[in-house]
């Protein structure tokens, strides 16, 4: 089709940041100012809608409506003042950080952003046919030209290498069960973001699809002759609705504001960080209760701290089959005791719900009869294969589904004292075009929106219980989700084989999940199927673990057997240093999440992100960055005994273990003993600790922080919010925040505590932990230093804030 054929726009309307442009064909633009950073294309070939609301978009807020936000609605925008100039050619947008123009003839868009006082040139759609003005076929179309050299990062949790450049990806989520990390698409998540990259010119941008369609992304793999290079995303369904987001400085401008634009992340409960048992061996077995009564035991004995645990769906079995919300009483006689055994022991129970009933479901029946079901276009339910039977999902696009659903959450599972609902098997696997779903009154085909469905779930179980419990913090599970399912839950990268090349490429997929506005995650330690780890493989995925928000070890080997702690006795006192590890690390994770959930900051992200102008960053690489201090890296190779991690230049790095220092720029290699994993602060930091000793029968919590303090001049900080950890008090201020300094000279480092907030969570002391080669005189900015004791490769400085 040449431009002789492409609709020529008109500029029709501009009124409140929208402006409209048409063209004789009925085809029409419209673009949204919406942020100085960010601008808002849509793209209607005939004019109309075909999905008016949409239930990603939450700009800094907490939720959508249930029905979901009219998609023109631009409440919660600045909507700043921008520059408009027009032509018979080009119409150009101007705001602080984008310039966007226009080519009136076909509505091709050339974008760029403003880095270091100058405008580049970043994205400009294929000159020959960028977008479906009923070129070919229904569906939605997004082309733009391929620059060289450009990286792409994000997509959710992708397997393969990180930067998805060349590769094809489909987001079509599906119970992918034993995946290969490498290679496996399409899997469990349906965020169609992703961040493009110029290492050279450190200048990029993010672009968020804003569909629930079935979709995918060619990042350059494909080829024609007559386009020149390109990449594209196509949708089965819907409108081309895209947000374009500058990211002038880093990739994480990007990820921040898309974050911020999809929702806030959900701050959920401390013990959330806390180790989770699981397995569904357990719950399988003639005799769960039993077993599950071992497992309790075994932490005691071995000296396994543990706050939660994932009861599998064995729980729910009649036969070998699985029924949500059903007890099998010969398992459990007596559920609220079994529930309240594990309370009393300091272990909360997440139970495993499904959104799909079995056709021999004790309740189909009645749920069928009133009208809850996906349904056929004759009436009946729309069937679906569902592990080892048929069933029928339930349609949460129905007010009354969503009723029935928090009802049965509330009374089979919270009024037991369940703390929380592991959300699985949720993919909503609907493939017939014959499916159609309820759509709050308006049907439409199930097919074309299977993860609104899944975010809807979630949503009901993430309601139930703010009802049952308004005072406590919801915490919730979920395999599966989309755009903004940071809003509701924690997740996992799904059922992972085990593997060292999953140990491996699980660090990449989870990168790519935090760059894609979803932090709170982790991965099925020692891998969920196949053969069962051997003692190295656990200990090493534990080490790696310890650092994820999600630290849960689950599985279902082939041989029978099961990952726990003390499955290989020569390493079970390792993995209990490790757990406690990760325990003394609670307050720093916990503070990740305060800032992922009030500033919008990923937890997890590469080395290149916060060292955008290291070009040695970019390189494939097993490490990452635990927030802004902690560079952290896993063994992901059998039989080593060091690791080897680049450092990235423009810092120093400080050992946790051995208190060394190391300048930037180089490759170090360092011992990689068992119970010891890769960790070093950055120069200039200071991280939250909890140094209080603790076992399975006895919890403490003791602040301190251990600070990497600057060389020369200059000063290391760090904070720490503190509260109860559990309750929704924090939302009335009942919290604190720590802030501490190291100010350096040549001579003196002089420490600064100071606490603000609720001082009912303020501690009349604090230890401080600063490197035992350190030589220079340390004072106190406020307070008194009452003691100065060695510990390992550090000394504690006791700091008395009340002297």
């Amino acid at each position: 089709m040449s431009l002789l054929h492409s609709p020529r726009f008109a500029l029709v309307a501009n009124a409140d940041n929208h402006l409209r442009l048409t063209s004789g064909s009925g085809a029409t633009l419209e673009l949204f100012v919406l942020e100085d950073d960010v601008v808002r294309v849509l793209v209607l070939p005939n004019g109309q809608l075909q999905t008016p609301r949409t239930w990603s978009i939450a700009p800094g807020e907490a939720d959508v409506p249930l029905e979901g936000r009219e998609r023109r609605d631009l409440s919660g925008y600045s909507k700043p003042e921008f520059d408009l100039k027009i032509n018979d050619v080009v119409l150009t947008i101007e705001t602080r950080k984008i310039r966007l123009e226009v080519t009136l003839l076909g509505g091709m868009l050339s974008r760029f952003v403003k880095t270091q006082g100058e405008w580049r040139a970043v994205l400009a759609d294929r000159a020959t046919q960028a977008y479906n003005f009923g070129y070919w076929d229904p569906r939605v179309y997004h082309y733009v030209r391929r620059d060289a050299g450009e990286m792409y990062f994000g997509l959710g949790e992708r397997a393969g290498a990180l930067n998805r450049a060349h590769q094809r990806y489909e987001m079509r989520n599906i119970d992918a069960m034993g995946y290969n990390a490498i290679q496996t698409d399409p899997l469990y998540k349906h965020i169609p973001f992703y961040i493009t990259w110029q290492k050279e010119t450190t200048t990029g941008y993010g672009l968020f699809y804003d569909t629930v369609s079935d979709c995918s992304f060619d990042m350059g793999r494909e080829l024609d002759n007559y386009h020149g290079p390109y990449r594209y995303f196509v949708a089965q369904h819907g409108d081309l609705d895209y947000y374009f987001i500058a990211s002038p400085d880093s990739p994480l401008d990007a990820v921040r504001r898309f974050t911020w634009l999809t929702g806030r992340p959900a701050w959920m409960p401390k013990w959330g960080l806390g180790y989770s048992g699981s397995t569904m061996s357990y719950t399988d077995a003639p005799d769960a209760h039993r077993r599950m009564g071992e497992f309790i035991h075994r932490c005691r004995e071995h000296d396994i701290l543990c706050d939660s645990f994932h009861l599998s769906s064995g729980y729910t079995s009649i036969g070998p089959k699985r029924y949500v919300f059903n007890w099998n009483k010969d398992k459990f006689p007596d559920v609220h005791g079994f529930v309240q055994n594990y309370l009393d022991n300091g272990v909360r129970l997440c139970a495993n719900i499904k959104p799909c009933l079995l056709r021999d479901h004790p309740e189909f029946e009645s749920v069928s009869n009133a009208g809850l079901l996906i349904r056929a276009s004759n009436g009946e339910p729309a069937w679906v294969q569902f592990w080892d039977e048929v069933g029928a999902y339930l349609d949460f696009t129905n007010p009354a589904t969503t009723a029935w659903w928090k009802d049965k959450v509330k009374q089979t599972l919270l009024r037991y004292g369940i703390a929380a609902t592991w959300n699985d098997n949720n993919e909503f696997e609907i493939w017939t075009p014959d499916a159609v779903a309820h759509g709050f009154g308006n049907t439409f085909p199930a097919h074309e929106a299977k993860v609104l469905q899944t975010m809807l779930m979630i949503r009901a179980s993430r309601d139930a219980q703010r009802e049952h419990a308004p005072e406590q913090r919801p915490f919730l599970v979920s395999r599966s989700g989309g755009a903004g399912m940071q809003r509701y839950v924690q997740t996992w990268s799904g059922d992972n084989y085990t593997s060292w090349d999953t140990l491996r490429y699980n660090l990449k997929m989870g990168l790519g999940l935090a760059l894609s506005g979803v932090s709170n995650i982790g991965h099925d330690i020692g891998g969920f199927s196949g053969p069962a780890p051997s003692a190295e493989m656990l200990a090493r995925w534990v080490q790696f673990g310890v650092f994820m928000p999600r630290f849960s070890i689950h599985s279902w080997n082939d041989d029978g057997t099961v990952n726990e702690p003390w499955m290989h006795p020569e390493v079970t006192r390792d993995i209990s240093d490790l757990i406690k590890l990760r325990y003394r690390l609670m307050p720093y994770l916990y503070d990740l999440l305060w800032l992922s959930s009030s500033r919008y900051e990923p937890v997890l992200r590469p080395t290149f992100a916060d060292f955008p102008q290291d070009a040695n960053c970019y390189q494939e690489n097993d490490d990452m960055m635990l927030g802004s201090a902690l560079l952290v890296a896993p063994v992901v190779e059998a039989g080593q005994t060091e690791r080897a991690v680049y450092l990235p230049a423009g810092s120093r790095w400080t050992s946790y273990w051995s208190g060394e220092s190391f300048d930037g720029g180089q490759t170090v290699r360092l011992p990689a003993p068992l119970d010891q994993p890769f960790m070093l602060i950055r120069e200039g930091h200071a991280i939250p600790l909890n140094l209080a000793v603790q076992t399975f029968d006895q919890r403490a919590d003791q602040r301190g922080f251990m600070i990497a303090p600057v060389h020369g001049n200059g000063s290391a900080q760090g904070r720490c919010v503190e509260d109860d950890g559990v309750s929704e008090a924090w939302r009335n201020g009942e919290h604190g925040h720590w802030h501490v300094a190291a100010h350096s000279t040549a001579e003196t480092i002089t420490l600064s505590v100071e606490f603000e907030g609720d001082v009912r969570w303020r501690a009349a002391s604090i230890d401080l932990l600063l490197p035992s080669a350190e030589t220079r005189n340390v004072t106190a900015a406020q307070g008194r230093i009452s003691n100065v004791q060695p510990e390992g490769a550090w000394q504690r400085v006791t700091l008395d804030l009340d002297a």
